[in-house]
């Protein structure tokens, strides 16, 4: 009991040596498809990453090339900063087994945080997980406004999403490996902006937006007894429809989110 807890101290200290790097940045996963087992703790700590490629990346750099230019462009580039929000992120998460082949865990990645609960059923060393979260987007980091005319700090929200994994672990769980599917909805505002014209004492939002997104993750991890490198990609198709001020507009695009943590299992 004495070593887990140093090495939950070993997690948490590492984990918080990344607070200073940004708001942005994915939400990944990065646990395997087999839960736990009761009363079994795992805690993680490293970094998440999040691009805008493609649409979204072509909106993103229009819009702050174009800070001044058209209504519309720079609407569509705020979107894709407030509500898909690339970057980079630290990655902090304990989960734990709460029998049943159930397990929970909670994760923070400088922009927000997740909660979740899932289930896995396992064959031999195969396993299918369901599970469930709910996200929460929250005021960022003063040091992360990087978007013209658009505070992020101001960024706050909420969502939810479903992931489904299958995956393989070595009869040691030295080697794990998953895949799967995951989708999702969350909904962001950001108030209020930083310059005219919009900004209104008691106004609703400057911007609010709500994306829709679904895509593939992968990943694996190896190891030896309690601790573990994993490494996740998550590539994820999304629409985000919203308005900054009197303007709406819609952006459709891909997003990757790659990760990478140490595990502390105990």
């Amino acid at each position: 009991m004495r070593t887990g807890g140093r090495g939950l101290g070993l997690a948490l200290s590492c984990g918080v040596g990344w607070l200073s790097i940004g708001c942005g940045g994915g939400m990944p996963l990065l646990y395997p498809a087999r839960t736990l087992p009761t009363g079994a703790v795992r805690a993680s700590g490293g970094v998440s990453g999040n691009f805008a490629v493609g649409a979204l990346g072509s909106d993103l750099e229009a819009a702050r090339s174009h800070a001044s230019g058209p209504a519309d462009t720079y609407t569509r580039g705020a979107l894709v900063a407030a509500a898909v929000a690339p970057g980079l992120a630290p990655f902090v998460a304990a989960r734990v087994g709460i029998g049943e082949r159930f397990e929970g865990g909670a994760t923070y990645t400088g922009r927000g945080v997740r909660i979740d609960v899932r289930r896995s059923f396992d064959w031999n060393d195969v396993s299918l997980s369901i599970g469930v979260g709910a996200t929460g987007a929250f005021y960022g980091n003063p040091d992360t406004a990087t978007f013209p005319s658009l505070d992020l700090r101001d960024t706050h929200g909420y969502g939810a999403d479903v992931p489904v994994l299958v995956g393989w672990q070595s009869a040691a769980r030295i080697y794990m490996a998953w895949f799967g599917v995951r989708g999702g909805w969350d909904h962001t505002d950001v108030s209020p902006l930083t310059t005219e014209p919009f900004e209104v004492p008691g106004a609703p939002p400057m911007l609010s937006a709500d994306r829709f997104y679904g895509g593939a993750v992968v990943g694996m991890a190896a190891g030896f007894r309690h601790l573990h490198a994993a490494l996740e990609l998550d590539a994820a198709y999304q629409t985000v429809h919203g308005s900054y001020g009197p303007v709406s507009a819609t952006v459709q695009g891909i997003s990757l989110a790659p990760a990478a943590a140490l595990w502390w299992s105990f």
